[in-house]
C-alpha cells in the first residue's frame, strides 16, 4: 500500500466519522468512495463508521472486481459508474441526512429558491426515480440525475454529492443538505419565490470568477 492509497484509506475513514458527527448518517447508513488510481476505494458493507478503519475500505477494480480483502458497500456500482463517467470528480459521498431524504421521499428536486442551489452545478438539485438499492437500475437513474451536477437527491432513500476530493464532496453534502432543510422550512409557510434562468446563470458565472473553490461551485 503506497503512501496515496493510505492517505485516501485515513480520509476515508474520517471523512465517513464526520458525516456521522454531523448527523449526516448513522450507524451503517451511506457510504464513501474515492478514486485511487486506476481502482477506486469503497467503504465496506455493513460496518458503522465509529468501527471502520483504515484497512478496512474495500478495494476494486475499474469494472467493480474486488481487488483483495473485504465486501464493499452494496452501494458500489453508482460509485464505480460515476467515477468512471466523470474524470472530473474524485470522490463520492452518499447519506440517508434527514431533509434531503425527508425531500427525496416526497419526490422533490430543489428549486433555486436560493443561489447557493449553483454549488450543485445547476438551476436545480434533481431526484432520481426510486430503485431498490445496489442495484445497476439505481447506478443508471443517478447518472442521469447528475448530468451536469455535482449532487443529486435519490427517491425514497437519500442523497449523493461528488467533488474533486472527498473534503470537497464532504462540504458539498453539507451544502445540500442546509439548503434542503431551508427549502423545508420555507414550505411551511408557502412555496418560496423561484430565481430564473438567466438569475443562475449569473450565479454560475459569478462562481466561475471567484477562484479554484468558487469554480466547483462552492462560494458563498
Amino acid at each position: 500500500m503506497g503512501p496515496g492509497e493510505r492517505e485516501l484509506r485515513e480520509a476515508m475513514v474520517r471523512t465517513s466519522r464526520e458525516l456521522v458527527a454531523r448527523g449526516l448518517n448513522r450507524g451503517a447508513s451511506g457510504n464513501v468512495g474515492v478514486r485511487c488510481g486506476a481502482h477506486m476505494l469503497v467503504t465496506p458493507s455493513g460496518v458503522p463508521a465509529s468501527e471502520l478503519s483504515e484497512s478496512g475500505m474495500v478495494l476494486l477494480a475499474a469494472d467493480g472486481r474486488v481487488i483483495g480483502p473485504g465486501r464493499p458497500s452494496s452501494e458500489w456500482r453508482f460509485h464505480r459508474d460515476i467515477l468512471a463517467a466523470r474524470p472530473e470528480l474524485h470522490a463520492v459521498v452518499h447519506v440517508h441526512s434527514p431533509f434531503a431524504t425527508t425531500l427525496a421521499c416526497l419526490g422533490l428536486e430543489v428549486p433555486p429558491f436560493h443561489y447557493m442551489i449553483a454549488a450543485a452545478g445547476g438551476a436545480t438539485i434533481r431526484c432520481a426515480p426510486y430503485a431498490l438499492f445496489g442495484t445497476q437500475e439505481l447506478s443508471d437513474l443517478v447518472l442521469e440525475a447528475l448530468r451536469d451536477r455535482r449532487a443529486c437527491l435519490l427517491a425514497q432513500h437519500g442523497m449523493i454529492a461528488a467533488g474533486r476530493d472527498l473534503d470537497h464532496a464532504l462540504a458539498l453534502c453539507i451544502e445540500v443538505e442546509s439548503l434542503c432543510e431551508q427549502y423545508w422550512r420555507a414550505r411551511q409557510i408557502a412555496e418560496p419565490r423561484h430565481l430564473s434562468d438567466a438569475q443562475m446563470a449569473e450565479v454560475m458565472e459569478k462562481f466561475r470568477s471567484y477562484g479554484p473553490q468558487a469554480q466547483e461551485g462552492l462560494s458563498g
